[in-house]
């Protein structure tokens, strides 16, 4: 069984490398990892943050799919905007075909009037592809007779790392803290992902739409974003090539407690339900969500497990708290 899964994943994984065009990953709680969904994000909150996100893609398939996340951003009145910094690392067949970024971005902030912000942000960084070719095991190399392994006839790529600049770009739209719109655009450069020689395979572009409001029934505590009671229902659409992904759903905070639910849908089926759970207070936050699987791939993959830490440094006496942008919860 453990072999049979070994060249599943190795037929995978050539599949990915030899023609086809890959995706990001996309994190089940997007505003917990703001940055990586929209970097015009980036000096939001205008304190100090720092965000750890860790997912867990399909865990009952043996050596799946990892990804790790950390970001830092602030804002600061004298670039007029936001900075911040985040790097990404995705693991794939235990450390088979891996994926590790780091990039800057910068947030220009403009006060349109008293009650609306836009920001608009540009984000450049590095981008880089290994694979590591020792650990894939290939149905050539199986003795069917004795169950020995021989060596491969399959044609090493010529590059195993691969690096390449990538740049992303994006917009957001807020009104006070209880409506906000966002647009992102990633990998406008279009960085090829190719380990052969003569055969280009481009990441595609990906679109990033998301919007959502902030309902607070009381009033919330000392000014702050953390509210007695409140509602946010929420809409993310991403795009990137064929690949199409509208994800529904509202959060629910009752300080300290925030739940959510969402319905993630690609078009061609429903793919997840998406349940939430977190704990916040004014320093930090920790979010843990679930992806319950309702595709055709169904609960045999485990869904998806993912976990979000994030920790705010506060600014005291910042006479721009009411104009923050972005969401407050997970």
């Amino acid at each position: 069984m453990k072999t049979s899964r070994l060249i599943l994943i190795a037929i995978a994984l050539l599949t990915l490398i030899s023609r086809a065009y890959s995706q990001d990953v996309i994190y089940t709680q997007f505003y917990a990892n703001p940055l990586y969904l929209n970097p015009a994000l980036a000096g939001g909150k205008l304190d100090q943050r720092v965000t750890l996100n860790y997912r867990n893609q399909w865990p009952s398939i043996t050596k799946g799919y990892v990804s790790y996340s950390a970001t830092w951003d602030e804002h600061f009145d004298k670039i007029s905007g936001g900075a911040g910094i985040i790097a990404n690392a995705d693991i794939g067949g235990g450390g088979v075909y891996n994926r590790f970024s780091a990039s800057g971005i910068y947030s220009y902030r403009l006060q349109a009037s008293h009650f609306m912000v836009l920001n608009a942000a540009i984000q450049a960084g590095y981008m880089q592809y290994r694979l590591d070719w020792e650990k894939l095991l290939f149905y050539d190399q199986i003795d069917i007779h004795t169950g020995n392994i021989e060596p491969t006839r399959e044609y090493l790529p010529p590059k195993l790392n691969i690096g390449n600049l990538d740049f992303s770009a994006g917009l957001l739209a807020g009104f006070k803290e209880s409506l906000y719109f966002g647009l992102a655009v990633n990998h406008l450069s279009r960085p090829d992902m190719s380990f052969y020689g003569g055969n280009e395979n481009r990441l595609r572009m990906r679109w990033t739409l998301h919007s959502g409001m902030l309902i607070d029934f009381f009033q919330g505590m000392d000014g702050e974003d953390l509210r007695n009671f409140s509602v946010s229902p929420n809409v993310v659409y991403i795009q990137q090539g064929n690949f199409r992904q509208l994800n529904l759903g509202m959060y629910v905070n009752s300080f300290p407690v925030v739940a959510g639910l969402w319905l993630r849908h690609t078009f061609g089926n429903p793919d997840a339900l998406i349940l939430l759970l977190g704990f916040q207070q004014k320093e930090y936050k920790v979010g843990y969500s679930f992806d319950y699987t309702i595709s055709r791939v169904t609960m045999r993959s485990g869904g998806a497990h993912e976990i979000s830490v994030a920790w705010l440094f506060r600014k005291h006496n910042n006479p721009n708290r009411f104009h923050e942008v972005g969401h407050p919860g997970f």
